[in-house]
């Protein structure tokens, strides 16, 4: 066998072990039974809530609409707990008349329950809070928030972490099993809702193994080309 087969038997070998091992990476178990993060809902201002398809930052709700933010443990967006106060524009907003150049939102913030808490965290007295934003017409979602439940908390990553000082640390942050926060990787960061406005579902947490894996098999196809035109 010439040099050149021999370097690409090589790479062929090492391409396929790298292929191996992501297979067996994205068939593993998750470590995490869950993640505490917020979550973003919307409403048209009926009695429903909707988990958004968009982050805060770029949905541009209506004036009459309900946007909702809920701090939970959760398994996945299939588990995702929602508000527990419904999307009432009506009753939230009542009294508030309409502006020239602005618009009337009505927000929802619910902190969780018991089992939501982090530890070492103590949440607000009131369980849920709710305001009738008044913003620009063009306003974000995000501004809406912003008016009713300061101070917001961001990581470096847009991600959305507190909202009016809880939590007070921690962002998405795996949960093992029995509740215990696991050390957060950016290969497991929670579908959490992000500022600059990920699909509601954040890309789940198998999105860094998948990225990864496209890296790796991109360089091994990359290599072996390579090998193929010295041969």
């Amino acid at each position: 066998m010439t040099i050149a087969g021999k370097g690409f038997a090589r790479t062929v070998t090492t391409a396929a072990g790298a292929l191996l091992t992501l297979t067996a990476v994205a068939a593993a178990p998750a470590q995490a039974a869950g993640y505490r993060y917020w979550s973003f809902w919307e409403s048209d201002g009926g009695k429903s809530w909707t988990y958004a398809t968009q982050g805060p930052a770029t949905a541009r709700p209506a004036d009459g609409d309900a946007i909702g933010f809920r701090f939970a443990l959760s398994q996945g967006t299939s588990d995702t707990s929602k508000p527990t106060a419904a999307p009432g524009f009506a009753e939230i907003c009542a009294g508030v008349e309409k502006k020239d150049g602005s618009k009337r939102v009505a927000v929802v913030v619910d902190f969780g329950g018991p089992k939501d808490t982090p530890p070492g965290e103590k949440p607000p007295a009131k369980p849920v809070e709710t305001g009738c934003a008044q913003v620009r017409e063009d306003a974000t979602g995000a501004e809406a928030l912003a008016e009713v439940a300061k101070p917001l908390r961001y990581d470096g990553a847009a991600m959305l972490c507190g909202i009016a000082g809880y939590p007070a640390r921690g962002c998405g942050e795996p949960v093992a099993e029995g509740g215990e926060q696991s050390t957060p990787s950016s290969a497991s960061a929670a579908p959490a809702t992000r500022a600059s406005g990920s699909d509601g579902e954040g890309g789940g947490p198998s999105f860094g193994v998948l990225a990864g894996g496209a890296a790796v098999l991109a360089l091994g196809g990359a290599a072996i080309w390579k090998a193929r035109r010295r041969g």
